[in-house]
């Protein structure tokens, strides 16, 4: 722009400004998001892109005195250096700079002038301050308001010069009300009774009936998935199958239950650090673990550790607080006040867990709980009741034998005692073995003993013991780890004779892990390692044992660490295939490494031990070896043994027809702490931080704990100005398609300001001063005349409300993606009532899951399920994060790969195609129409008004009717000629068409029903 014209411009704008009274100008939703997205990059929070030294985003900043002037002058628009840059006639001096790609138009600079010539009120961002429950604005149009909700609505609206539509009638109201407190559309005997229904409390006697439903539950909790970010995989590289799913469920039973909001959120994020946590509440933790994991070889844990934290700190941030944290995880936010310090104090709640960065592949990634089936959970508590007693009364009867114990002979099948020669006794049998190249003798962890010393690349070959997949045993050494990290071999007997196909087994420390690897049949492996937080250090003694049942199950593998147990990390259905027999000599030590260690004591006994005798096998205590042979004699030891191992069986079998599923575990060896990482790189950790909350808003009271529990505390807080604003926003949001604040998940500046703020607020307190209750405060959103309006809309309302946000008519909109096929299943009287249990996997279209697949993955395959799994709610449909449900995903459902609080909404071809051609969806057409020639043999009319009546929810019309049935004859006259295509149509899905109705009849209602299903009428709520 050359100078002359700028002149121009600006003495344009200056002209229009005097003409016209200027109306005050709104600082949060006019002044405060230009400046957001013009100035604050360069001069906002982030110090590190600040220019200049100045700061917009500040009232400080903003009103400084610079050397050439003030910033902004209050009613002094031409002193103001803000509008001389932005206005400046020379393109290097104006702001914001060319090379910013921003730029202000002429109504935004006029804005600008405006507000500084009114005096430039400053508010500090508006999501920062507490709410307020403000006095119910004054109205015109009185007798329509029915509550709170509406006086709010229509002060705004009549502020506008509108007026709200009428109410809508009752069929569309029970459909409506339906689909939004159950997902569900009603039956037709609930929509005539509710039209007949002319008490005046009929529309609330329904809404407490839906509240009732165990399908409200559902519903709601189908949109908390998606800010869980809930899936049944893994997530990343081979994307395998991950047992989560009782959490889901007690999602489903937590809304149901009406669980008020803030003991909901307390038992997600802190279940487990609650007194005496049930199974539930250490179930509800699960929303933390569902996030994406990985086990991918090549992965660096530090920079995964990060990400997994970042995930987290990010989830609460959409979630709780609306605001973008994650946006500091490189620099201090460039918008908001929250600098990168507090994004990881924020991230550091979540970094104090035992879970391992590696997921293992396996679908029960520890730490985990078991969660037995209904009919079970009495006889768990009773098993865990049990153990508890016999493992004090072994504990008393081991106290009450110490004094009688005697020394014998030892009771191990093998035993290595290298004490002045290398002693092996097998089976009786003593043999004294050879030195061979590099094996020696020296110190041990008694100074009365010596230990087996394994030079460079040196073994101890000794004779074979017969082990095998039937065979419980328990392996027992004391040995010494030297420092390196590659594999550390203790034990070992394997049949190398067959190419990359060993057999037999491996007992080992990798990685300072240890661990127990089967070989069997084909060289097929089963693996089982310790805890990722029970390492075994370098240079140090340790006395490992593992025990094995002859099972042949992962669960039939325990270790005991230095005289206590330790967890596992194996996949809790996997087996040995075949057996792992090997009739080659066992090996000590392992030749590839150039230092091996040592080994003071090695045995092997024919039977799993228990953890009380394992502890007993310590040679440089004579009297304890002396007692661990005398309980093998002990015949009430040995009995209360038995019954322990037999419980153990039958706790086994319970687990195996339950379910497990992940939860959060913290550690108690440290607190909560994290290191800023610099440009947010996992390999430059800066300043150690303990976990906290953002500095921008009111502090952690000193009483709550800096853990996660104190998180949730101060999350649900009455001092924390954005969860309960947040929620109901969301809530909001799922009833009339936006929020009040349409950035449901960005409350910060890049946010839009609320469109109606002192509603919101007011709905705020109201839910928190309610006690959270959720149902209550739905009611009041569907009681109100506001969500009862017809979908009306006129030519002044598409100008004045073109989005409908001031609610100046009925909300409209297309349904989602599991609604919109729960429909059509609920419709067609195919839906299964069931709730809960195992995903299920319906119709899907071939090859999606191999598109992305990796080799060996147990989710590469997709094998859809049989009978009433087909047509369970879209709810529990397997959700595989690499590839979600194509139909769903079509729609805008999420990957659920991070947290998504609102879905996209878009209108695609694609969708057309699934809705009239998805197998599904025609299946569903062709059970409606077939329930529709059965209620009325021989009668088109009736049967079309059947389908009608199911579909719409209220009758046809005669022009209706008359259009659909030409379309009916239509298609009766080419199945009629075309029996071949007819008997194709009536035959897709799995369920099975009726032989008695004549199948061109059916064909042709199918497509007719089709047809009605895919009516903007029905796939819109």
């Amino acid at each position: 722009m050359t100078r002359t014209v700028c002149v121009i411009a600006l003495l344009w704008v200056a002209g229009a400004h005097a003409a016209t009274p200027s109306k005050p100008v709104d600082f949060q939703k006019e002044v405060r998001p230009i400046l957001s997205d013009a100035c604050f990059h360069c001069h906002g929070n982030d110090r590190t892109t600040r220019m200049a030294g100045l700061r917009l985003d500040t009232r400080e900043g903003a009103f400084s005195k610079r050397k050439n002037g003030v910033v902004i002058v209050p009613k002094n628009s031409q002193a103001s250096l803000l509008l001389q840059r932005i206005n400046n006639p020379i393109a290097a001096k104006r702001m914001p700079p060319e090379y910013s790609h921003k730029t202000l138009s002429m109504e935004q600079r006029a804005t600008l002038q405006r507000w500084i010539e009114q005096g430039a009120e400053w508010k500090e961002h508006w999501a920062y301050s507490a709410p307020v429950k403000q006095d119910l604005p004054a109205v015109k149009n009185a007798g329509w308001v029915r509550n709170s909700i509406d006086q709010f609505i229509l002060a705004k609206l009549e502020s506008r010069g509108l007026a709200p539509a009428p109410e809508a009638d009752k069929r569309t109201l029970i459909r409506r009300l339906s689909l939004d407190l159950t997902g569900l559309p009603p039956k037709p005997d609930e929509v005539e009774a509710f039209v007949e229904d002319s008490s005046p409390n009929a529309y609330e006697k329904l809404v407490d009936r839906y509240m009732a439903s165990p399908r409200w539950g559902e519903h709601r909790a189908r949109y908390w998935l998606d800010a869980a970010r809930y899936g049944d995989t893994h997530g990343i590289h081979i994307d395998n199958y991950r047992e989560i799913w009782p959490y889901r469920d007690w999602v489903i039973q937590a809304f149901n239950a009406n669980m008020p909001f803030d003991r909901f959120t307390k038992e997600q994020l802190a279940g487990d650090l609650l007194p005496n946590p049930t199974l539930e509440q250490r179930i509800a933790t699960g929303f933390q673990r569902c996030n994406v994991t990985t086990n991918e070889a090549g992965i660096i844990i530090d920079e995964y550790d990060a990400i997994y934290a970042k995930d987290r700190a990010d989830t609460i941030g959409a979630v709780y607080l609306g605001l973008t944290v994650g946006c500091a995880t490189c620099h201090d936010h460039k918008f908001d006040p929250i600098p990168t310090k507090d994004f990881y104090a924020l991230g550091a709640f979540f970094r104090n867990t035992t879970q391992n960065v590696m997921d293992g592949n396996i679908s029960d990634t520890p730490p985990i709980v078991v969660v037995p089936k209904a009919e079970d959970r009495s006889r768990w508590d009773a098993i865990r009741g049990r153990e508890a007693a016999l493992i004090e009364q072994l504990t008393n009867r081991r106290q009450a034998l110490r004094g009688s114990a005697q020394a014998g002979p030892s009771k191990a099948s093998l035993a290595l005692e290298p004490n002045g020669a290398i002693q092996v006794i097998s089976d009786g049998s003593v043999v004294n073995m050879p030195f061979t190249k590099g094996l020696s003798l020296g110190g041990s962890p008694w100074p009365e003993r010596t230990a087996l010393h394994f030079g460079p690349e040196s073994q101890l070959e000794i004779p074979p013991t017969s082990l095998g997949v039937h065979d419980p045993f328990t392996l027992s050494a004391w040995f010494y780890y030297p420092h390196g990290e590659s594999t550390y071999t203790i034990a070992s007997q394997l049949d190398t004779s067959v190419k990359d196909k060993n057999r037999g087994w491996m007992f080992f420390v990798s990685g300072r892990v240890v661990g127990m690897r089967f070989y069997g049949d084909g060289g097929k492996s089963m693996e089982v390692r310790g805890g990722h937080l029970d390492q075994v250090m370098p240079g140090t003694w340790n006395h490992l044992v593992m025990t094995y049942d002859g099972t042949g199950e992962a669960l039939g593998v325990r270790f005991f660490l230095n005289q206590k147990e330790i967890g596992t990390q194996r996949d809790a259905g996997a087996t040995i295939k075949g057996n792992f027999r090997a009739d080659v000599p066992l090996k000590l030590g392992n030749p590839k490494r150039e230092e091996d260690g040592a080994i003071a004591d090695f045995r092997i006994f024919r039977q799993a031990l228990s953890l009380q005798e394992a502890s007993l096998l310590n040679p440089g205590e004579p009297a304890s070896l002396a007692l661990f042979n005398r309980l093998q004699e002990d015949a009430a030891y040995q009995a209360a043994s038995k019954e322990l191992h037999d419980l153990d069986m039958e706790r086994r079998a319970i687990r195996k027809r339950g379910a497990i599923s992940l939860v959060m575990e913290e550690r108690t060896d440290q607190k909560p702490f994290a290191h800023v990482l610099y440009r947010g790189m996992y390999d430059q950790p800066r300043a150690k931080v303990e976990a906290n909350t953002p500095s921008v808003l009111p502090p952690m009271l000193s009483s709550m704990p800096r853990n996660r529990l104190g998180l949730a505390e101060w999350l649900m807080s009455a001092e924390n100005p954005l969860t309960a604003r947040v929620t109901v926003n969301r809530f909001w949001l799922q009833l009339f398609g936006d929020g009040i604040v349409k950035t449901a998940d960005d409350f910060g500046s890049q946010g839009e300001a609320p469109v109606n703020q002192p509603l919101l607020d007011w709905m705020a307190v109201e839910f928190r001063e309610n006690g959270w209750d959720v149902k209550k405060f739905f009611k009041l959103l569907v009681m109100s005349s506001t969500y009862r309006q017809q979908a009306l809309t006129t030519p002044e309302k598409l100008e004045k409300d073109p989005e409908n946000r001031l609610l100046s008519r009925g909300p409209r909109y297309r349904m989602e993606a599991e609604m919109i096929r729960d429909y059509a299943l609920a419709a067609s009287g195919l839906l299964t009532p069931a709730i809960g249990g195992p995903s299920v996997r319906p119709y899907q279209p071939a090859g999606v899951w191999e598109a992305v697949a990796m080799e060996g993955s147990n989710t590469r395959h997709y094998k859809e399920d049989e009978g009433d799994k087909l047509y369970r709610r879209s709810l529990y449909t397997f959700w595989k994060r690499s590839a979600p449900p194509a139909s769903m995903e079509i729609f805008n459902a999420p990957t659920r790969e991070t947290c998504t609080v609102r879905r996209e909404r878009t209108n695609t071809p694609l969708q057309a195609l699934v809705t009239m051609n998805d197998e599904q969806f025609v299946e569903a057409a062709r059970a409606l129409a077939t329930r529709a020639i059965e209620s009325a043999k021989a009668n088109v009319d009736r049967q079309l008004g059947f389908v009608a009546e199911n579909l719409l929810d209220r009758p046809l019309s005669e022009k209706e009717l008359s259009v659909i049935k030409a379309s009916y004859k239509e298609f009766l006259k080419y199945y009629d000629t075309q029996p071949a295509d007819a008997k194709k149509l009536v035959h897709v899905g799995a369920s099975k068409p009726d032989e008695a109705v004549p199948e061109v009849e059916l064909a042709a209602l199918t497509m007719v029903t089709n047809q009605l299903m895919n009516l903007d009428e029905v796939l819109t709520k």
